[in-house]
């Protein structure tokens, strides 16, 4: 069953057309995430579901009421959706406390009760209900804020992108245990971001915007391994990708003989490989040839940059392959490759007019 259901939502600030043609279904209880590069139309998206922009065409609905269609539109107070910003947008002038308890309908002890509870659920220590918001760290103001949207029992909740100012190792404690929570919740949310591991990480149901278009959705593995163009293949995550004739299931490319996830007979095309896919060796004479040109260390991994090397042409193109950071070769090594899995053929990627 579907918690929220888009259907060709449309929206133009202007002459510029922000979104075109969005249809979108988001699976009840799910973690949906939205991403996409800058002026994709993500956070425009976001907002029109959160009820703070309207849709010039299309509709919403949100577990079977209808929100937005092109005879009525249900304010933002009324759509009981939570919603938790960028930088968590906390009154500067009430407590910790007072932030979460905005809009609770309870009094006195019920309240303080309340309350307690959700910074429990939060992990917000109870001695700081009486803190002010400059006396909070940026991980502290986005657990108030999210306690403060959880208060309100949204039927759906969307963040838009509430990690985005946090450290690494504080910004991935955060993403698992706001995950966590509203998974154990069984609130259906929707994440807009613009950073790949995140979304994949956090995701049930992947949707890839760009040029205020969806160009692919649903489950983050299946986008990762089947990206519908070179474009999101890219956007997902470092790629291998390189022209081939395919011929019955197998690829000649660089990479010399190579099984494809197609069955096309006799076609030029695009293929991609992820890193991890390819396996290198120092002394298995198997694969094809190579020299390392370039070493990036990563602690327990190691990305190396490795020149093709036919051994009847001249030195093909420069790929990516990840290995072991302690046992990676140095540069100007010769290493041989083999490849893991079948490599993925790309379609040709038509273009994104928004004319």
């Amino acid at each position: 069953m579907n918690a929220l259901e888009l259907h060709a939502i449309c929206k133009s600030f202007g002459t510029q057309r922000a979104l075109a043609d969005v249809t979108l279904l988001v699976p009840t209880g799910s973690r949906t995430v939205i991403v996409g590069p800058s002026g994709s139309g993500k956070t425009t998206l976001l907002r029109m579901i959160a009820g703070f922009e309207f849709p010039d065409t299309g509709s919403l609905t949100l577990n079977g009421q209808t929100l937005v269609d092109n005879t009525h539109a249900v304010p933002a107070h009324q759509r009981q959706i939570g919603y938790v910003p960028q930088d968590g947008a906390l009154f500067p002038h009430m407590t910790v406390a007072d932030n979460i308890g905005f809009g609770l309908a309870t009094k006195g002890e019920a309240r303080h009760t309340r309350i307690a509870e959700l910074m429990d659920s939060v992990a917000l220590d109870a001695t700081m209900a009486g803190r002010w918001p400059h006396e909070l760290s940026g991980g502290q103001q986005q657990r108030v804020a999210l306690a403060r949207a959880l208060a309100q029992q949204p039927r759906l909740m969307l963040l838009d992108e509430p990690f985005s100012a946090l450290d690494t190792g504080l910004r991935s404690a955060m993403r698992k245990m706001v995950a966590r929570l509203l998974s154990d919740a069984g609130i259906t949310t929707i994440l807009v971001t613009h950073d790949q591991s995140e979304a994949l990480s956090f995701a049930d149901q992947l949707a890839v915007m760009r040029q205020g278009r969806l160009v692919q959705s649903g489950h983050p593995m299946d986008l990762y391994q089947y990206p519908v163009d070179e474009q999101t293949a890219l956007f997902l995550g470092e790629a291998v990708v390189m022209p081939a004739r395919i011929e019955a299931g197998w690829a000649h490319c660089g990479l010399g003989r190579v099984q494809v996830d197609s069955k096309t007979h006799s076609t030029t095309a695009r293929i991609m490989l992820r890193p991890e896919q390819l396996q290198l060796s120092t002394t298995d004479v198997s694969g094809c040839r190579g020299v390392v040109t370039e070493r990036e260390f990563g602690g327990n991994t190691c990305t190396l940059t490795v020149v093709l090397q036919p051994d009847d042409a001249e030195p093909g193109p420069a790929i990516l392959v990840r290995s072991s950071g302690l046992q990676a070769p140095p540069i100007g090594s010769g290493v041989h490759l083999t490849t893991l899995g079948m490599a993925h053929v790309l379609k040709k990627a038509s273009p994104l007019s928004l004319s």
